[in-house]
Formats: C-alpha cells, structure tokens, sequence
C-alpha cells in the first residue's frame, strides 16, 4: 500500500496531525523538501500501524507500537539506515506531538534508533579535486567548483548564498545550513579570484530583473539550481578522467583534506555545519584508511 492510500485511511485525529507536522517540520524547523518528505511518509506509515492497532489518535501512542512498527519494517527486509532514520521521524514526531498538546508524554523518548551501518564516504585525492576545479566550462562554473571544495558547503547551501552573504574583504561566506542555522566559512585566493571573475564578468551577462541577490545564476537569470551544481561536478570530474563525483564528494574532500593537513576536528565540525561531532569523525576513520593503504604501498615491512 503506498503513502497516499495509508494516508487517506487514517482516522481524522491522526490525518491532521501528520499534515500539520509536515507544515511544521518545512517551516518552523527548516527541514529540506527531501527530508520532510521521507519523514512524514515514515510518520504515516506509524500511525497507519498504530491505527490498524486500533489506536485513533497521536495521543494513543505508546513505546509498544513503535517498537511493534519498527519490527514489522525490520521483518519486512528494511535496511539499517532506514530503520535509522524511521525511529528518527517517530522521535520527532512524538516530541512535537506532546508540545502541540496532541499527546500527554512522548513514548518516542525511550525509543533506542538503531545503529546505521555507514560506508566510508567516497573521496577524491588533493591532486584530483585540483584537477577537478581546473576543468570548468564558465566563470560561473569555475566559481561554484572553486568554493564547494573550498569550504565544503552542501549544494543547497551554495545555491542559497546571496550577493551579501559575501565577505570578500575577509574571504568568508555567510551559511544558513541545517535548521535554519548560521555560521562562517572561509576561503582561498584561487575562490576568491574564481569569485572576481564571475562577479565581474559572469554574473552581469546574464542577470536580469528577476535574478534578485542571488549570488550564482543560471542561464536565464534565475537562481542557480542544485541538479544544474550537480551537472557542473559531474561534468567537470569527466573532463578530468574522474568518475562520476558529486557536490557532496567535494564536501567529503574537503573535510578530509582539511583534517589530513592537521585541522582540528572540531574546527572542521563549526566549518561543515554538523550538529554532533560524531558526523564528523567518519572522516578520521577516512584519514586512518588513507595512512593504512599509503603504508601498505610504501613500506617494505608491510
């Protein structure tokens, strides 16, 4: 049965309350359109549980059904990461439930996520990413290259960067990440004359009345979108002889090469925008296998 259906046969109580946190989740807390969409299709799928259980409203909840829930998924074949994430939209959804005043406690307190098994993320040597930027089709394109990898921003984050959100007395960008969150990230010379060039010659030729502050442009004076960055990677890693790379590859890079070249964990933390460091340890772990396989190459007692 698929989202809309289960939705449709919530009963009223529940219906509201799951589109009510949609709005909530896109407006107050900022979540992106992908994550709210996943979460409120996890949240549907709980209450249509729970309402087969015979519960009919956010209230009934208990610890039992979300734990009954997540076993029926868990017996249906879902992966770890989903699982994650589902136990992740029922805390959610339970805390925000109990403060609208829709239930009296949060069962999702007590509920334990379990462990998401994470791949070492894919990153590219500080030769390739050099190769990378070196490979643009545009000033435009050399710009948005240039300052992925140099500050490791996500691409929702540089698409949303405005005209002010530029210091480039100091080499920094303003950032609004996750959650509506700001924070300041430096970087290089070469962005910053990448950044010169588009600004000086790039941005004017196609800018138009209703490009507003945008700092980056697409070809007709609209906001640079995120599957446009995502095509200017990918074309610029092919150019390159590189394999497919996306914006976040960069991002990886970036923070790995940052700790690599001895950068503080938690300063590379504040740089990314993670809001728990242990998001930013994975890269320690890539840092390890880096030293581990150069070793096995290089060392005659390997």
């Amino acid at each position: 049965m698929d989202t809309r259906q289960m939705h449709e046969e919530l009963p009223a109580a529940m219906r509201d309350a799951v589109d009510e946190f949609g709005r909530h989740l896109s407006r107050v807390d900022n979540r992106s359109e992908h994550t709210v969409r996943a979460y409120v299709g996890d949240v549907v799928s709980l209450l249509h549980h729970a309402a087969q259980a015979g519960r009919r409203a956010p209230g009934d909840l208990d610890i039992a059904v979300l734990r009954g829930w997540l076993a029926t998924r868990m017996r249906d074949g879902a992966a770890r990461t989903s699982q994650a994430r589902r136990a992740a939209a029922a805390r959610n959804f339970t805390a925000w439930a109990q403060r609208a005043g829709l239930a009296s406690n949060d069962p999702g307190a007590q509920l334990v996520s379990p462990r998401a098994h994470r791949d070492l993320p894919t990153v590219l040597r500080a030769d390739q990413a050099g190769a990378l930027v070196e490979n643009p089709e545009s000033d435009r394109d050399r710009a948005v290259l240039e300052l992925l990898y140099a500050t490791g921003v996500r691409v929702s984050e540089l698409c949303g960067l405005d005209l002010a959100d530029l210091d480039e007395g100091r080499r920094l960008i303003r950032v609004f990440g996750k959650g509506a969150k700001e924070r300041a990230v430096p970087y290089g010379l070469p962005a910053q004359r990448a950044l010169d060039d588009w600004l000086r010659h790039g941005r004017p030729a196609l800018v138009t009345k209703g490009s507003g502050d945008a700092l980056f442009l697409g070809v007709k004076g609209g906001r640079l979108q995120q599957t446009v960055v995502r095509r200017i990677v990918d074309t610029a890693a092919r150019a390159a002889g590189l394999p497919h790379t996306s914006p976040h590859d960069l991002r990886h890079s970036a923070a790995t090469h940052l700790l690599d070249g001895g950068a503080d964990l938690r300063a590379v933390q504040d740089l990314l925008g993670h809001s728990s460091l242990s998001s930013t340890q994975i890269y320690t772990h890539v840092s390890t296998e880096r030293l581990r396989a150069a070793f096995k190459q290089a060392h005659p007692r390997a």
